[in-house]
C-alpha cells in the first residue's frame, strides 16, 4: 500500500504556554489525516445507511513523541494502514516537521461498527468494498 501524506500546520492554539504543540493534539491530527485518507479513497469515518449509522469508532490510541513540534511548523503526516482485521483497521502515523525530522509517531484502532439506537453499538466485519478501498 502507497503511504498516503498531509500537511498541517502547528497553529497558536495548539500550542502550550512555551509555543510547544500540547500533546493531546497529535490525536487531533491523526483523527484529521486519517479523514483525508479516507476521503481520498471515497469513504469516511461516519455514514448513514438503512438500519442505523455505519462508521469506525476508535477502540485504542497511542503516540510516541520524539522532539517537539512549535508554533508554525508545518508538519508532514504520513498515514499507512498497519492492518487490516476481521473487524477493525490500524493505521500508523509517521510525523516529521519541515526539516525532515521524525517529531512522533501514533497509531490507531478503530472498528468498524453500526449504531441502531443510542446505547446499541454492534461491532461487523468490514465488507469486501471497504477492505478493498483500505488495502489499496
Amino acid at each position: 500500500m502507497t503511504p498516503f501524506t498531509v500537511t498541517r500546520r502547528v497553529e497558536f492554539g495548539d500550542t502550550d504556554m512555551a509555543g510547544i504543540m500540547h500533546f493531546a493534539n497529535f490525536f487531533r491530527f491523526m483523527e484529521a489525516a486519517e479523514t483525508a485518507f479516507l476521503r481520498e479513497r471515497g469513504l469516511t469515518v461516519h455514514w448513514r445507511e438503512s438500519g442505523g449509522k455505519l462508521g469506525f469508532p476508535r477502540v485504542s490510541a497511542q503516540c510516541e513523541y520524539r522532539a517537539p513540534a512549535f508554533f508554525e511548523d508545518v508538519l508532514t503526516i504520513t498515514v499507512t494502514v498497519e492492518k487490516v482485521g476481521r473487524k477493525s483497521v490500524t493505521y500508523l502515523f509517521h510525523f516529521s516537521n519541515q526539516r525532515g525530522e521524525p517529531i512522533a509517531v501514533g497509531r490507531l484502532t478503530s472498528v468498524f461498527c453500526r449504531t441502531t439506537a443510542p446505547d446499541q453499538i454492534e461491532s461487523l466485519e468490514i465488507p469486501p468494498e471497504i477492505r478493498t478501498k483500505l488495502e489499496t
